[in-house]
């Protein structure tokens, strides 16, 4: 298989973040709207400067992102529309760094978002996956929870990884998202309230789950002299990889898609797993952050628990992990939850974290992981950013 080529000269500017609501009576075209302003205005342009726009949603049914143009002014030359849940940020960043290197767009805001309903998580998953719906519903279930059971209780059963090992992600994390202005989860998680909490679908307890909410997120891609141009402090991409439908033929969903390209992915960014100054994973469940922490190369596969355990995955840490609070604590704004951690990674390599900022950070790596369809999630991605000029 060929190297696939260089993202040299492509900058990531304007991160954005909603504050997150538990329900709204708002749209996901509000909550994209409102995101999409707040990176235009932090980069100081306008909407008709926009000439490529790229949305991930799911409950913005029954528009997409041609709706949204007419709905929001827009008139893009680019649009994509990334239906890939938590890997949409890594795909959509992808996708809009190649057309800014081929000159098909000069600026392409990425955006996520989706509102939540009383209602909208059931409406969801009924009609989510067809897989879903012929193999698991006909047994009186549906949804993540149980799906993500199975996956965590063979981990444990395979590589001796315990609840506190877990435990040791979630509570963690509590503690970032207690430094995010943005986040749902405004109370300390102590490890004993983690191990007490009521059962959801055995092995999965209360806090190992995230919590639906409503939000969004944005980002701009723009070449790097375009950022320059306008002053703005900018990541450079180093890196990015997607797989889809990756190992189909393992019983159970043990490894994920970066397996398949994660010698890519480092190579391309000239770093390794050593060189992050942080590192965002997609975290539904704890089990999936310690999947990519092993598939991109940071321990061997199965020492991901102990990996973690030995290390301070707080924003003072030696080994900061989703410095907002991820989606564990910060919420899971649907689509949304695939940007958390690139919209929080370009905010650290360019010195514009806030309260969540990690000293001295100029690398980071983002992977996301999404569409569990049955058995499985079949979407991966990952990314490597740095820091860029006036950063």
């Amino acid at each position: 298989m060929g190297r696939p080529a260089s993202y040299d000269g492509v900058a990531l500017v304007a991160p954005f973040s909603t504050n997150y609501q538990r329900y709204s009576i708002d749209t996901a075209h509000h909550w994209i709207a409102t995101a999409l302003r707040g990176s235009l205005r932090a980069a100081g342009i306008g909407p008709a400067d926009l000439d490529g726009f790229s949305v991930s949603s799911f409950t913005l049914f029954p528009d997409t992102a041609v709706g949204l143009t007419q709905h929001l002014g827009l008139c893009p030359r680019w649009l994509d529309h990334i239906p890939m849940g938590g890997a949409s940020a890594g795909v959509a960043l992808r996708r809009a760094a190649r057309a800014i290197q081929a000159g098909d767009a000069e600026i392409i805001a990425c955006v996520a978002g989706d509102t939540n309903h009383i209602d909208s998580f059931r409406q969801l998953l009924s009609s989510f996956s067809r897989f879903a719906m012929d193999a698991s519903y006909p047994y009186g279930y549906g949804g993540p929870n149980a799906s993500f059971a199975l996956l965590t209780d063979r981990y444990m059963t395979d590589y001796g990884a315990s609840r506190a090992d877990f435990g040791h992600i979630c509570v963690a994390q509590r503690e970032n998202a207690l430094r995010n202005p943005n986040a749902v989860m405004k109370k300390p998680l102590s490890m004993e309230q983690y191990l007490a909490a009521r059962p959801i679908a055995e092995p999965i307890a209360l806090f190992d789950c995230v919590m639906p909410c409503a939000g969004a997120e944005a980002f701009l891609v723009m070449s790097e002299d375009a950022a320059r141009a306008r002053n703005l402090p900018y990541a450079r991409l180093s890196a990015a990889i997607e797989r889809h439908n990756a190992h189909a033929t393992d019983p159970i969903q043990l490894r994920g898609g970066w397996t398949m390209d994660v010698d890519v992915l480092w190579e391309q960014a000239g770093l390794g797993p050593g060189d992050m100054d942080l590192v965002q994973t997609y975290d539904d469940y704890p089990v999936i952050s310690v999947m990519q922490i092993e598939d991109l190369g940071f321990c061997a596969k199965g020492e991901g628990a102990a990996f973690l355990r030995a290390r301070d995955l707080t924003i003072a840490g030696d080994f900061p992990h989703n410095t907002s609070g991820g989606q564990l604590s910060a919420g899971q704004a649907g689509a949304a939850g695939g940007f958390i951690g690139m919209v929080e990674a370009i905010r650290q390599v360019t010195g514009q974290a806030g309260e969540t900022q990690v000293r001295d950070a100029r690398t980071a790596s983002v992977s996301g992981f999404g569409m569990i369809n049955f058995d499985r999630g079949l979407c991966s991605s990952a990314a490597v950013l740095s820091t860029g000029a006036l950063a």
